[in-house]
């Protein structure tokens, strides 16, 4: 019988040791978040978001890149930012064939620019909220690769 968790309701393998959708013990208890290097864990999976700046530091820093859920969120902040810096790209490129169309072009870049922005700042907002919950809120290619190499001690 499939084992299914208490906040969330996903189910769970039977060896799971945490919810794969919320990142809560089997128990249903919240997972152990203490303070690591002075700062509490919650508060520095956050602050991973900010920029890519503190998600490198929490890396190379010694008490920080051994707490698996700050490297998590710190992993997962890092290819956030490499994923947007390519489509970055990718869509400059397309905007360039745009602009060849007189005002139809402008008129589609900004569009296509406007919900992309306003899509950006609200993924980043609810990343910084779920950090500070203690969430190891997983998006979907790229979460994955993250909890991947937030395993590798």
């Amino acid at each position: 019988m499939p084992i299914s968790c208490t906040a969330c309701g996903v189910e769970m393998p039977d060896n799971a040791g945490f919810c794969p959708g919320c990142g809560r013990s089997v128990s249903g208890s919240a997972p152990v978040l203490g303070t690591t290097g002075g700062l509490n864990d919650k508060l520095a999976g956050m602050l991973a978001y900010v920029t890519f700046i503190p998600a490198i530091v929490f890396l190379l820093i010694e008490p920080f890149n051994k707490d698996r859920f700050i490297r998590f969120h710190a992993f997962q902040c890092l290819f956030l930012w490499a994923t947007l810096v390519v489509l970055s790209v990718v869509l400059r490129l397309a905007f360039f064939v745009l602009f060849l169309i007189p005002i139809l072009g402008h008129l589609l870049w900004l569009v296509v620019w406007l919900v992309l922005s306003i899509g950006c700042f609200i993924l980043w907002v609810v990343l910084l909220v779920k950090a500070f919950q203690g969430e190891m809120f997983k998006l979907p290619v790229i979460g994955d690769w993250a909890e991947r190499q937030a395993n590798l001690v």
